[in-house]
């Protein structure tokens, strides 16, 4: 069989920047000539245009592979060794095993390479220094990006999905009604009740683009693939993203080094967050309520139908969440919610066995009294609420506004001590020693000072809070006229936790206590489950 000659041009987006001598025209040019002066045959050119020469995962440069593996070509040609690659191992690699195990003849021209006549010692060398030219070209890259990340301008070569770049400022982001839709809809889904798989295939059986198709019908996939299907983790990531709160997060990635392409999560502490940068999608009041929500996830159900109670109903005991037991055999008034660690170490806690009907009810009961509450007297409810508030924590903030006050003196009276013992010792009145001594002592007092300042400060910064946090609860109140029937999302909006206690049989009839705990922590009731009242429940 007749073997063909690869020539093989490459050109990154660095290498563009050093002028024409570089370009795939120029390369091509240089290669043709040479195998028409040389007389190789049959010349096939495999172009990657626009990628590093540290990837060696290049489209065409496989291709060539491929080709080189089937036994098609003879010999390669390169213009010089970087365009072949600029990682020393890799490119030493080729030129040194896989080559010639496939009998290929490779000559790179400027550098005078010619595996046919013998390796010159010094391409090991030019090796290293195109390694090294790309390790300092990537250094610069991640100095620039350091620089525009922390200026607050976003990182991201494409908005995300929901959102799409201003055409006057590519730094701008603008939001796509259509996608920030769909971002809406997959928010409300999560609120409702739905978990991932199950908004995922209920967008699949609407038929609604994913976010990849999405790009590429608008011309802003790039190279990515396009998916068809929605999947469980692309809900995930559009349910955890800060961007559709209107926010920038950079830094949210990093890579081991420049020849590992592979991305890795960064810590949130390493990430840096600029706020209102951009018109948000959704509210925040949303956003933590679903943050909540897939803190409590649990294992999907097999029955369709959402769980209201799903991840906000404890053990009184040990602290743990109560399980939901339902199944296609039982019964909906058998329905029934057990502590977790009794479902597993039943040794370490008791079941704490609450029907799901019964539980409805009350929570319905409860729910229905409050919304009374505040629509007959509204001004009542908050006066109450605050005063809860106050009966809680005033005797807290009095005590932490006295030692706030007293830590504040005592770190004015070690600065002015500072500066007399700076004085005392420039005067010679104590030697470095002892100056070295006493100051080490008061700067461990005012570190710890301020430390304590500053928690005594967030106990009266907290109640502060509380009259805001009641003005946010009643504006999702005022939604309602009445329940009928509990949702997750009415749920998540309205109760925080609901905290269920053992049942008490000792008087020969059944009665548990249970805590409703509304959000922002302003209304906590109790009530008690009667066995002689609420046995005769049943769907």
């Amino acid at each position: 069989m007749n073997k063909i000659t690869a020539l093989y041009c490459r050109l990154s987006q660095d290498d563009m920047l050093a002028g024409e001598s570089n370009s795939i025209t120029n390369q091509k040019e240089i290669l043709r000539k040479y195998a028409q002066d040389n007389h190789f045959p049959d010349p096939h050119f495999y172009i990657d245009d626009g990628w590093s020469g540290t990837n060696f995962n290049r489209p065409d440069f496989q291709r060539m592979v491929s080709d080189m593996e089937s036994g098609r070509i003879g010999t390669i040609i390169t213009k010089d060794l970087s365009r072949l690659g600029r990682d020393y191992l890799m490119t030493g690699q080729y030129i040194e095993l896989i080559f010639p195990e496939h009998d290929i003849r490779y000559i790179a021209i400027n550098d005078n390479v010619d595996t046919a006549k013998s390796i010159d010692d010094m391409m090991v060398f030019r090796n290293v220094y195109n390694d090294f030219y790309a390790k300092d070209v990537s250094r610069k890259v991640r100095a620039v990006f350091k620089a525009k990340g922390q200026s607050g301008k976003p990182l991201a070569t494409r908005a995300p999905y929901g959102y799409k770049k201003s055409e006057t400022d590519k730094n701008v982001w603008i939001i796509d009604e259509p996608a920030a839709d769909v971002v809406r809809k997959i928010f409300r889904l999560c609120i409702e009740g739905y978990g991932p798989s199950q908004i995922a295939n209920r967008l699949n059986s609407e038929r609604i683009p994913t976010p990849s198709a999405h790009f590429a019908e608008n011309g802003a996939n790039g190279n990515n693939k396009t998916s068809r299907l929605w999947e469980q983790s692309v809900i995930r990531d559009i349910l955890s993203r800060e961007e559709y709160l209107g926010h920038t997060v950079n830094f949210k990635t990093s890579s081991k080094s420049y020849k590992c392409k592979k991305r890795y999560d960064n810590p949130k502490d390493k990430r840096m967050i600029f706020e209102n940068t951009h018109e948000p999608i959704i509210s925040q009041r949303d956003f933590d309520i679903v943050q909540k929500i897939r803190a409590n996830k649990r294992r999907p159900q097999k029955c369709e139908e959402p769980n209201p109670f799903a991840g906000i109903v404890y053990c009184a005991d040990c602290g743990k969440k109560l399980y939901l037991n339902r199944g296609a055999g039982i019964p909906k008034h058998k329905e029934c919610l057990k502590c977790s660690t009794y479902s597993l170490k039943y040794h370490e806690c008791t079941a704490h066995y609450i029907r799901t009907c019964v539980l409805e009810k009350i929570v319905l009961g409860e729910i229905n009294k409050m919304l009374r509450a505040v629509r007959d007297d509204e001004n009542g409810f908050v006066k109450r609420a605050i005063e809860r508030s106050e009966a809680a924590y005033l005797d807290d903030v009095k005590k932490a506004k006295r030692l706030l006050a007293k830590n504040e003196r005592r770190i004015a009276e070690l600065d002015r001590l500072f500066t007399r013992l700076y004085e005392d010792n420039v005067n010679g009145k104590i030697d470095d020693e002892r100056f070295t001594q006493m100051s080490a002592g008061y700067t461990e007092e005012q570190n710890n000072l301020k430390s304590d300042a500053e928690k005594l400060r967030s106990v009266i910064d907290a109640q502060e809070q509380k009259s805001s946090d009641i003005s946010r609860f009643l504006q999702v109140v005022r939604q309602f006229e009445i329940v009928t029937e509990l949702t997750p999302t009415i749920m998540h909006k309205l109760i925080e936790k609901i905290v269920v206690h053992e049942a008490d049989k000792s008087d020969g009839h059944r009665e548990q206590e249970i805590e409703i705990h509304f959000r922002f922590s302003v209304l906590v009731v109790t009530a008690t489950i009667d066995s002689r009242e609420y046995n005769k429940i049943a769907a």
